[in-house]
């Protein structure tokens, strides 16, 4: 009587766990939904690619102009530091957290000629953003915008006690100025 070798089934149900396993995770990734970073209102490829052009942007713009953004009771310089850090270090570290509050927040403006010390009309390009959706995208551009006497302010609403991130770009003439901000919603509930 000779003996059985079972070893080649015992190969055949490894390879075909694993083929197995890989169609399962392609399948489920499938069915996730993906959301397309929009970092300063641009594809990551376009960011990636000129980045240092956007920076250099920023530059020229506050060698021109005086920038102010309020938001809420939170004074902004033109500013881009937060797209280096992740999430969490902003929690942490960062004089960012808790701006936003949850229902109305207030966001205003201002943009003023070094030379001629005048406040200049703009274009304004502004999201705030959920980081992994763009379900609750809250687009405020000029229309959104009550200006008095070159002062831009608007209201939006948050529903969601959860991190945000206020990208977009302000434009006066030709000149293009950029931010990236991360913040969090101010949960009621902590005193």
């Amino acid at each position: 009587m000779t003996k059985r070798n079972y070893w080649p089934l015992f190969f055949i149900a490894i390879f075909g766990f694993t083929l197995y396993m890989i169609f399962w995770t392609i399948y489920k990734a499938v069915q996730l939904p993906t959301v397309e970073d929009k970092s300063f209102l641009h594809k990551y490829q376009y960011v990636d690619e000129h980045y240092n052009d956007i920076m250099y942007s920023n530059f020229n713009f506050l060698e021109k102009y005086n920038f102010k953004l309020k938001i809420n009771n939170t004074d902004f310089g033109l500013t881009t530091e937060d797209i280096r850090y992740g999430q969490r270090v902003i929690e942490k570290h960062s004089a960012h957290r808790n701006i936003l509050n949850l229902g109305q927040n207030i966001i205003q403006v201002e943009v003023i000629d070094k030379k001629t010390n005048q406040k200049q009309n703009l274009d304004i390009e502004l999201v705030v953003t959920v980081a992994m959706t763009d379900d609750k995208d809250i687009s405020l551009l000029n229309e959104n915008f009550e200006n008095s006497e070159g002062i831009y302010k608007t209201e939006f609403n948050l529903d969601e006690v959860t991190n945000y991130i206020f990208t977009g770009k302000f434009k006066v003439g030709e000149d293009l100025g950029y931010i990236y901000i991360k913040s969090n919603v101010k949960d009621p509930d902590d005193k």
